[in-house]
């Protein structure tokens, strides 16, 4: 390459072969050189040469490029061969690459290719869960308000709408969720609305104001409603008023007629978890919750609110159950004892609701039927047709009749399999196939064949594991359900953990920019009452267990979301309870139902996928759940929990990100809804 001039460098050397004309023309020639030096520009790479005839054309340029007499076309050449030399290096490294790709493609294609298909499929999911949470926001503008109509709206119930499509016979009370646009909003509380007495203060005193139901309906509502008195602003049901109609009697009639000492002994004789069906507002369960028991209410949706709505206001578990044409969305083989206290119509669309009852019932199970239908009087036909009905029909399912005091009889159901096949053949009802014995229904027709025979589970309540210890399934109750006890005990510890972190956080602390002075107490968390808790992704329930054996005085709708593997009936199994649901549909219950709202996985879960439902309807839909003041809990990947956060800022909750202490790259989102209700006009 070549170099700039130097000052005082006396120009450039050439070969000697130039100047041999004669020594007198080499003297002209320097000495013409040595006149012209101080014109030079020293900073140009290319130089003016003496004049020669030989080596010029008429225009005066070198009749050679390449000679070694031009400058300008010396570095030009070397400028071009370092071009070329470039590009055969890149040309060699190319190839070199190349034949190595192939060599590598050809010896692990399979494996190469699986990887990359995996990390891409992986990329596509994240990206995707990524896009609907973080896109939601910017769809929509920061939520309204609903009107006044939608204080206690329940979705997918209405009677009217279903009565003009031509639905009867019970169906109009089922539930119909439409698939169209949801209308968004964010549904306030009543204008008397308060925060819910604490646990168990709660179960005997709630507000009035609270629910739909009005003082004069409380008092000329019938029986049912004579434990309860409205009290100024209050609806008591202590067990003390006069009012009170004896629950703690009836329960103990029940255990002697079950040939027990009192209902302190159910859990000896094997029964934990209850099914009322028409629970009233829930005093038979809140009685037997004192002696371990949990009972889950179920009844029709109803205007006023009246059964569901009061029993959960009071801290008891119940949901909007419509037992007329559809199976009920809890897994076969569940319940220890079924309880009905009024005037079911069991003789309807010939016995199928009994038999709905039988695939419940656990067997050796009981179901327990309170009413005048069951002393019908001489004079009424109908009542005594109802009656004999079930008389006749109870004996085809395998029940036995234990006795009958006044108005109620009790039932139990067999335990032993063979039972079925020494029924008189005229009046057996068939057993259920294989494709008919759907564990776990959802939006399944009642069955006219009896269920649960099919089912690994098929164990008498009397050889189940007794409560308590029924939360740890043993090994062989494990194996039924395709479970190793250590994937249980790795679960059962890992929730331990959680809770202990996740209760220190439900406090208003976390949402302080300024931190706690030395020697200040902590608030005792939560500071308002946390009693009904939803667990939106239950999994195995461990999230239940762990509350449990925390002493913490809750109980937990345990759903499983019916896009994920069916663990429900190992969850009724441990002494749980809860439901299949589909979570791009509103749950079936009252606006205000309960006071925290846990999901670990949800998001992710229901967003990984194309479904029909967006991200705001599942918030909002958590929003009408939550009970003022209520806390969410959500834990999931990073970047969803980061985009979640966003959204739930139009909802105008309090939120903060939670890092865990952990390698996960999970984080907790901890958010609080407002308590912000409707104003008087």
């Amino acid at each position: 390459m070549a170099r700039p001039l130097h000052r005082g460098s006396g120009g450039l050397r050439y070969p000697g072969n130039i100047w041999e004309d004669s020594q007198m023309k080499d003297k002209l020639e320097k000495e013409d050189i040595d006149r012209n030096r101080s014109n030079v520009d020293h900073a140009n790479l290319s130089v003016r040469l003496p004049s020669n005839k030989n080596s010029v054309y008429e225009n005066g340029f070198g009749s050679d490029p390449l000679s070694p007499g031009s400058a300008r076309s010396r570095v030009k050449f070397i400028l071009l061969l370092l071009k070329l030399s470039l590009v055969a290096i890149v040309i060699l490294a190319l190839t070199g690459s190349f034949w190595w790709t192939l060599s590598i493609k050809n010896s692990s294609r399979g494996h190469i290719y699986s990887g990359n298909r995996r990390l891409q499929e992986q990329l596509v999911l994240d990206l995707e869960a990524i896009g609907k949470l973080s896109t939601g926001p910017a769809k929509i503008k920061e939520l309204a308000y609903c009107s006044s109509k939608y204080e206690n709206y329940v979705p997918c119930y209405n009677v009217t709408e279903n009565l003009a499509m031509g639905l009867s016979n019970g169906e109009e009370l089922d539930r119909h969720c439409n698939s169209g646009v949801r209308q968004n909003c964010l549904v306030r509380a009543p204008i008397n609305y308060k925060v819910p007495l604490r646990w168990p203060t709660g179960k005997d005193l709630i507000w009035l104001g609270n629910v739909k139901i009005t003082a004069q309906e409380v008092l000329s509502s019938g029986s049912l409603t004579k434990r309860m008195m409205v009290e100024e602003e209050q609806i008591s049901f202590r067990p003390g008023n006069f009012m009170y109609d004896g629950v703690e009697d009836y329960s103990h009639q029940i255990a002697e007629m079950m040939g027990l000492r009192n209902e302190s002994n159910f859990i000896q004789a094997g029964v934990r978890t209850v099914l009322d069906i028409g629970c009233g507002y829930g005093s038979f369960g809140a009685h037997l919750f004192s002696n371990n028991l949990l009972t889950m209410c179920i009844a029709d949706y109803e205007a006023s609110g009246s059964q569901v709505q009061l029993t959960i206001e009071r801290g008891l578990p119940a949901m909007i159950g419509s037992f007329n044409s559809m199976q009920l969305p809890y897994p076969s083989l569940s319940f220890d004892m079924v309880h009905c206290r009024n005037n079911m119509d069991w003789d309807r669309k010939d016995g199928k609701l009994l038999i709905e009852v039988d695939r419940l019932l656990r067997p050796g199970g009981y179901f327990v039927w309170t009413s005048p239908v069951t002393q019908p009087s001489p004079r009424d036909k109908v009542t005594q047709k109802k009656w004999s009905f079930v008389q006749s029909f109870t004996p085809s399912l395998c029940w036995e009749m234990l006795t009958q005091q006044e108005e109620t009889v009790v039932w139990k159901k067999t335990s032993k399999k063979d039972c079925y096949s020494t029924r008189k053949s005229s009046s057996a009802i068939p057993l259920c196939s294989k494709g008919q014995d759907v564990e776990s229904p959802y939006y399944r027709p009642l069955q006219a064949c009896i269920g649960g025979t099919q089912s690994h589970r098929w164990i008498p309540i009397k050889d189940r594991t007794a409560w308590p210890s029924r939360v740890n399934l043993n090994a062989k109750e494990l194996a039924i359900h395709g479970l190793h006890a250590e994937v249980l005990s790795e679960d059962t510890m890992n929730w331990k953990a959680a809770i202990n972190n996740y209760w220190s956080l439900l406090s208003p602390l976390i949402f302080s920019d300024h931190p706690k002075r030395p020697g200040d107490e902590d608030p005792s968390p939560p500071y308002n009452m946390l009693r009904n808790v939803l667990d939106m992704n239950a999994q195995f329930g461990g999230f239940n267990a762990a509350l449990l054996e925390a002493g913490k005085s809750v109980w937990v709708m345990n759903v499983i979301p019916v896009n994920t593997p069916n663990h429900l009936p190992l969850i009724l199994d441990r002494g749980f309870t809860g439901v299949l649901h589909d979570w791009c549909e509103p749950f079936p219950t009252y606006p205000r139902t309960y006071d925290m709202v846990h999901g670990q996985g949800l998001l992710s879960l229901q967003f990984a996928e194309q479904r029909r439902c967006e991200s705001i309807d599942l918030f909002t839909e958590i929003d009408r759940l939550l009970r003022p003041e209520g806390w969410i809990i959500l834990r999931d990947s990073a970047p969803i929990i980061e985009s979640a956060r966003a959204l739930v800022t139009r909802l105008k909750w309090d939120a903060r990100i939670v890092e865990l202490e952990t390698d996960s790259d999970e984080k907790l989102l901890i958010c609080q809804k407002p308590f912000i209700r409707r104003q008087a006009s």
